[in-house]
């Protein structure tokens, strides 16, 4: 499979590039940082289950990071972000609104990847993605600093942010090697499980994780008005939800660090960690029926990895 990533790889370097010079840059910048290319794995491990052929299979999956790319434009908009995976942001480098064209760009992008794909359901499903992806970044600037949020308005946000992107990736490889409906279904609840997952461990990383491992610095979620899991459940004692409802951008590092070891010694991170656990016994129930062989192996491989994700 590591020829393949290569191949998906190369082409987001042909297909970021741009005439204007500024924008090919920022958007190469931003595929050479670093990322975990999971979605295009997942891409590919959903072609598994049907007839596959990488020179299809490759434009699902570079449409899927495309739009993941995008969305993390965006989001660096929304936080006023500085740093990601320890490198300037497009918004600090070149300003908010080339950032926003840039992610517009991205966008667009993957929706010209995905037109080498014939069957219909596909685009029916990229486009309600991008759709559900926009809400849940209005969500994201709508929530900022809402410290009243409970969990549902939590697990819906993550649901646009993170797992509809992993459910799909799972759900269009499988589309594009035309794979039984029944084998679609079963790859989209696994992906939307272990997204659901792998963002709530992600929130749990932005406390217990270094600033060399995260590529900004720890608590910058809570910093930045994001309410995730691990201080909601540390919002249930009273000293605590004091503290973390008088967090502002203003909020000094000394400050911060305090928040951050109380909110690690409440028992929040570990109560987090049980639900990100049962997300992914749901994932790995949900591809019981699907068909033995190494794809499944791999799926099942990749859920218990992301459960001892250290960053």
């Amino acid at each position: 499979m590591s020829k393949d990533i290569d191949r998906i790889e190369k082409e987001l370097e042909r297909v970021v590039f741009s005439k204007e010079e500024i924008l090919s840059h920022a958007s190469l910048q931003l595929l050479q940082s670093g990322g975990k290319r999971i979605r295009p794995v997942f891409v590919l491990l959903g072609g598994k289950f049907g007839n596959y052929n990488i020179d299809q299979i490759k434009n699902v999956a570079v449409a899927l990071e495309l739009i993941h790319m995008a969305s993390l434009v965006h989001d660096d908009v929304i936080d006023d972000a500085n740093m990601r995976r320890g490198k300037p942001t497009i918004n600090a480098k070149w300003g908010n609104r080339f950032a926003m064209y840039t992610g517009d760009y991205l966008f667009a992008q993957a929706l010209q990847s995905i037109t080498n794909i014939e069957n219909p359901k596909a685009h029916q499903v990229l486009a309600q993605t991008i759709l559900e992806v926009c809400k849940g970044e209005i969500e994201q600037i709508r929530d900022k600093y809402d410290f009243e949020q409970n969990l549902r308005c939590y697990l819906r946000r993550i649901k646009r942010k993170t797992a509809l992107l992993i459910a799909v990736s799972c759900e269009l490889g499988a589309i594009a090697a035309g794979a039984k409906e029944e084998v679609q279904r079963s790859l989209y609840w696994y992906g939307y499980y272990v997204g659901m997952s792998f963002q709530i461990i992600d929130d749990i990383l932005d406390f217990v994780a270094t600033e060399e491992q995260l590529g900004k610095p720890a608590g910058g979620d809570l910093l930045q008005g994001n309410v995730t899991l691990p201080v909601l459940f540390a919002m249930q004692e009273a000293t605590l939800r004091d503290k973390i409802t008088k967090v502002t951008e203003q909020t000094s590092t000394e400050e911060m660090s305090e928040l951050i070891e109380g909110i690690k010694m409440s028992g929040a991170i570990e109560e987090a960690f049980e639900v990100s656990e049962r997300y992914l016994q749901k994932a790995l129930h949900s591809i019981k029926p699907l068909p033995r062989g190494q794809a499944k192996l791999a799926l099942r491989s990749v859920a218990k990895y992301i459960g001892k994700r250290k960053f």
